[in-house]
């Protein structure tokens, strides 16, 4: 795993392009415990979810996280310092 992409851009682009199985391993391994409940969550949501509106909250929720979680991401951490 390229450690100059921190993982908030690795889920927006998992998410974005279907990638279940990578946002999958970046549940698991991201130290981020808040982005790993909101991953598990939409993923649960996904794939037993009976009702759309449960996966769009899920799905939201996530979106929601990520672009908070960016505005506070430093420049620095897409350097490798």
């Amino acid at each position: 795993m390229d450690v100059s992409i921190p993982d908030y851009d690795r889920a927006l682009y998992y998410m974005l392009c279907g990638e279940w199985d990578n946002l999958l391993v970046l549940m698991v391994r991201t130290n981020d415990d808040i982005l790993s409940k909101r991953i598990q969550d939409f993923l649960h949501a996904f794939h037993y979810a009976s009702d759309k509106q449960t996966i769009v909250v899920s799905h939201d929720n996530l979106l929601y996280y990520l672009d908070h979680a960016m505005k506070y991401t430093t420049p620095s951490t897409y350097l490798n310092i």
